[in-house]
């Protein structure tokens, strides 16, 4: 065993170690990544992707699926929509939402299937 960079520390596996410090992502990458799964960490906001799951919906539409005022559903939606979670597009007086891209279908769909296991 050698000691490898902190004082008393020994790694045991040095080739690991030295494999893992040369891939590991920036301090930034990882404050991004850990800001975007507290997004997550919210029911509502959990419920409002499950249903972005399914279809593109209004806020009326979510609003009544989640048995919460509109307003309510907006400021989710918005919070939603400044970590690039959901899009919006608007159609007349509507705006519609949709999950941004395949990575958030993804992320949703196997968080649901890792809690069912």
């Amino acid at each position: 065993m050698k000691e490898h960079g902190i004082e008393g520390v020994c790694s045991v596996h040095e080739e690991a170690v030295r494999r893992i410090l040369a891939n590991r992502p920036s301090e930034e990458h990882l404050f991004e990544m850990a800001e975007l799964f507290k997004v997550f960490g919210d029911p509502t906001r959990m419920k409002i992707l499950y249903a972005l799951l399914e279809s593109e919906l209004c806020v009326g539409d979510l609003a009544l699926l989640l048995s919460m005022n509109q307003s309510a559903v907006s400021h989710q939606l918005k919070v939603l929509k400044d970590a690039s979670l959901v899009r919006s597009r608007r159609v007349g007086k509507n705006i519609y939402y949709a999950l941004s891209d395949g990575h958030v279908s993804t992320i949703v769909s196997m968080g649901m299937e890792h809690v069912c296991e």
